[in-house]
């Protein structure tokens, strides 16, 4: 509650009003529908794959804490079940000539680059609005979010039954986001729960003798950084023509083919690591500055924070000891230095 109340006053003569309080509104709904999974575990009639389910996140919890060093609180104790296959929807909008997004401030947790929605009906008027600006937009559909220690998240329906590995890496990366989480700094915070999603999987699945399925995770991982280039260096010619002094229908032409090269490249990519389906609805589903820019959010930093966990030989602790002083410097200084890490140099740059 006190969550509501703080949005409720900081928002006092906020033109956004409305849109703030269908956003506690929306979590507030689920998290009163929250169970204790100890209070589950003694009805008889609980379902028994639901039941196998809640053990497995128990064991996955607690392998957080003990070799992650992720937060040891009541987050993902509780059990919602929704009546739809995912929480919430994010919005995501980006310029038509550029793949800059859009960025929205918040109270409490600073500016990001997406907006949430609980409800679709707001969401669609919202978008009208956005279509007239000429905007580029992607939706994506959320299965879990973070409310960074301000509540104890629970365990949804929209994600307890994903494959174990995922499933691992979902909690891992939440719990990620509730031991450090930056205010206007979407990149460093993605990026971060990202390496440590990564990162704990292997470990989960080495610490369950799971050898065949690690094996196929590490070579998804291969797949996805290819992905992961293709996107960027998709992104970069893009800005390239949007910054050239052509006109719009040229620009447009332009931007057309690059896209269409990109699920093209895909595919090739797609095909040569074995993979049927990965990214191939993401990329058929249709590309833009707003789907090509929520992608960098995620990824930009990533190997940087997988070189510095490296570096410090898995061991989360000094880790996140690491981390922890590095989001202490200004913006600038900051990337300075996740820029040095990816260069194998972070002594020019790097003065914590």
């Amino acid at each position: 509650m006190r969550w509501l109340i703080s949005i409720v006053l900081l928002l006092q003569g906020c033109a956004d009003f409305g849109y703030y309080w269908h956003s506690a509104r929306g979590h507030l709904a689920v998290m009163s529908q929250r169970i204790d999974i100890e209070d589950l575990f003694e009805d008889e009639r609980l379902d028994t794959k639901l039941r196998e389910r809640l053990v497995l996140v128990g064991e996955i919890r607690q392998f957080a804490v003990d070799r992650l060093s992720l937060p040891d609180n009541d987050s993902y104790h509780s059990y919602v079940q929704l009546d739809r296959p995912y929480v919430l929807q994010n919005l995501f909008a980006a310029p038509e000539f550029s793949t800059r997004l859009r960025q929205w401030c918040y109270p409490l947790i600073g500016c990001a680059s997406y907006r949430g929605y609980y409800d679709e009906a707001r969401l669609e008027r919202y978008l009208e609005k956005l279509k007239a600006e000429n905007l580029d937009i992607h939706i994506g559909r959320v299965a879990a979010y973070s409310t960074l220690g301000w509540f104890d998240d629970p365990v949804l329906s929209s994600f307890v039954y994903w494959p174990e590995h995922r499933l691992a890496g979902l909690l891992f990366h939440e719990l990620t986001h509730e031991q450090l989480y930056i205010d206007d700094d979407t990149t460093f915070n993605e990026s971060l729960a990202t390496a440590v999603q990564q990162a704990g999987i292997e470990l989960w699945l080495r610490s369950r003798e799971r050898f065949a399925q690690l094996d196929r995770y590490r070579r998804w991982l291969e797949y996805r950084s290819r992905v992961m280039t293709l996107i960027a260096e998709s992104r970069t010619e893009l800005e390239t023509i949007y910054a050239q002094e052509i006109d719009a229908e040229d620009k447009r032409l332009r931007k057309a083919l690059i896209l269409d090269r990109a699920r093209s490249r895909h595919t090739e990519i797609a095909r040569a690591h074995g993979i049927e389906s990965g990214f191939t609805d993401w990329f058929a589903s249709g590309l833009n500055n707003a789907k090509i820019g929520s992608v960098g959010a995620y990824n930009d930093q990533l190997p940087a924070f997988r070189s510095i966990l490296r570096a410090h030989d898995n061991d989360f602790e000094r880790f996140f000891d690491y981390v922890e002083r590095l989001a202490r410097l200004d913006k600038p200084a900051r990337d300075l230095c996740l820029e040095a890490w990816l260069a194998k140099t972070p002594e020019t740059e790097c003065r914590l």
